[in-house]
């Protein structure tokens, strides 16, 4: 079986090194060493100052609501994963959905301003794909109406966007280091800002809100991560520039072979390094995409409705607001399987197999 991606997995005897040490230690959790070595050394791969390792790539998006102290509504991107507007709901605010551009699928940041009310408190983005939003224009939007902005980054780790990581943008960045991801940590995410003043504020909350054994400032959260999901990081974070390479090759396979007359895929933005996450591909209508899948599930190759539904059609939404976009991208897009080690033959196999059933 073919499956849309597959974890990368490191050196065993390397991890297990990692691992010995945490068992000579008896440290397991709890901003432990390894954990903190971590952090040191993603600061200096994505060349931030302020980056908080955690437990996973949703809870980031929690804190970071929380810590901004953010209420009302958040205007939000509906072509994304649910986790993005799932931490709106469960933080109490109102997510707002504004449409993607068709171009990019990322938020259509020219469509912004019209949904902004005296309830707005901020704008959180999803960098879609890895692929940059349109940073500059929701920077000046946000300024101008005194907003916040946190950016949805869970797929842009390895992005660079104008000479610096794409992380460093908006008041905060999430990240997932979940095992699909370019770089995981087994389960993990961060927490990344530009203010320092939100240092401790960030530490404490995820860590239940209080420091040592009685001092307690506020309610926190367990956003805490662990030694042994932190040495799976650390064993695979220099492999990171081989694993982009080898995905870019995939990337580029696909670029090669696929039939561009019928599909599309979206379009990444100028002035980038890519990461190359995903290889998204949409087809000229959703009975045609259906009919590709089960092509090519016949032959066991799994492909993903990523992202589907548009968010904001989901029932529990407070508002149903009308995407026309999201909704039409979503219903014909599919991710295609890509990792590093697949074959190229299985490559041209699943080239093959779409553009046979592209035809009416």
């Amino acid at each position: 079986m073919i499956n849309v991606t597959k974890t990368f997995l490191p050196d065993q005897e390397e991890y297990l090194q990692y691992v010995r040490g945490i068992w000579e230690r008896g440290y397991l959790t709890n901003n432990g060493p390894l954990l903190q070595q971590l952090e040191g050394q993603l600061k200096e791969y994505l060349n931030v100052d302020h980056l908080y390792f955690c437990g996973n790539g949703t809870i980031v998006l929690q804190i970071a609501i929380k810590a901004l102290e953010l209420k009302g509504e958040i205007i939000t991107t509906p072509f994304s994963y649910c986790a993005t507007s799932n931490a709106i709901l469960w933080e109490n605010c109102t997510p707002v959905f504004v449409d993607i551009d068709a171009s990019t699928f990322n938020i259509d940041a020219e469509l912004i301003e019209a949904s902004i009310t005296p309830a707005t408190s901020a704008i959180l983005a999803t960098h879609v794909y890895g692929n940059p939003c349109d940073v500059e224009a929701i920077e000046a939007i946000a300024k101008k109406h005194n907003l916040k902005v946190i950016y949805d980054a869970a797929h842009a780790f390895g992005v660079t966007y104008k000479g610096k990581s794409l992380l460093s943008y908006g008041d905060l960045s999430t990240c997932s280091f979940h095992a699909t991801k370019v770089f995981h940590t087994i389960e993990g995410g961060a927490l990344i800002s530009n203010h320092p003043e939100l240092d401790r504020k960030l530490h404490l909350l995820r860590a239940f809100g209080h420091q040592g054994d009685e001092h307690y400032e506020f309610a926190g959260i367990n956003g805490k991560n662990s030694e042994f999901h932190a040495a799976m990081g650390l064993v695979n974070l220099p492999q990171v520039p081989a694993i982009i390479q080898a995905r870019r090759d995939v990337f580029d396979a696909y670029d090669g072979l696929l039939n561009w007359d019928i599909l599309f895929k979206p379009t990444l933005s100028a002035d980038i390094e890519y990461n190359y996450a995903y290889y998204p591909v949409v087809f000229p209508s959703e009975a045609v995409m259906f009919r590709v899948m089960e092509a090519l599930k016949v032959e066991e190759i799994i492909p993903r409705r990523y992202f589907y539904p548009s968010l904001n059609t989901l029932s529990f939404m407070p508002r149903q607001i009308a995407c026309p976009v999201s909704e039409d991208i979503a219903a014909r897009v599919l991710s295609l399987p890509l990792y590093v080690g697949l074959p190229y033959e299985d490559i041209e196999r699943i080239a093959r197999i779409i553009n046979g059933h592209l035809s009416p």
